[in-house]
């Protein structure tokens, strides 16, 4: 018999997340992913295991623009605001991709979700928010597992423009 720690998932990035970030030539990132037995499915429950502001957690959230999936990456302590991202993107309709596309779409499953390493490429917009932080900390693959980094080298490393999403 397991105990409920044991069973509750992994504790390291997920592979799709190392091998990516590995070929991006950013490996040493991998040594300082933190993990957490009991998960970090919300950017509160990330923010309090890791003892930083919830505006220092990465969100990334998958919205479907007329039907395409697009990425956000948010502050923690915000909301993205859907007609902003709209008229970013010029859509006629945006709205929050369901659970089945999104893991169909990157990967990973709501929760763990990470700003790069996808199985499939998209268009990635950054909230400026992020940038008013030395560190930012974003998920690893798993709800278990989040990373650090510069927020403006995670928004390079994502492809993502920079713009103001936020409600």
């Amino acid at each position: 018999m397991t105990s409920s720690t044991e069973s509750a998932g992994p504790r390291t990035a997920h592979p799709r997340f190392a091998e990516a970030v590995t070929s991006m030539g950013l490996a040493d990132l991998l040594p300082r992913v933190r993990s957490f037995p009991e998960g970090a499915r919300t950017a509160q429950e990330a923010a309090d295991a890791i003892g930083c502001a919830l505006s220092q957690i990465c969100k990334s959230l998958i919205f479907a623009a007329d039907g395409v999936p697009v990425l956000v990456l948010m502050d923690g302590a915000s909301r993205v605001d859907v007609e902003l991202v709209r008229r970013e993107l010029d859509a006629a309709k945006v709205t929050r991709a369901k659970a089945d596309v999104v893991r169909e779409f990157t990967g990973y499953a709501i929760g763990g979700i990470p700003p790069f390493g996808h199985a499939n490429r998209t268009r990635v917009l950054a909230d400026r928010s992020l940038l008013a932080h030395d560190t930012v900390w974003a998920a690893a693959g798993t709800p278990h597992t989040v990373f650090p980094m510069a927020p403006a080298d995670l928004i390079a490393h994502a492809g993502a423009t920079v713009v103001d999403v936020r409600e």
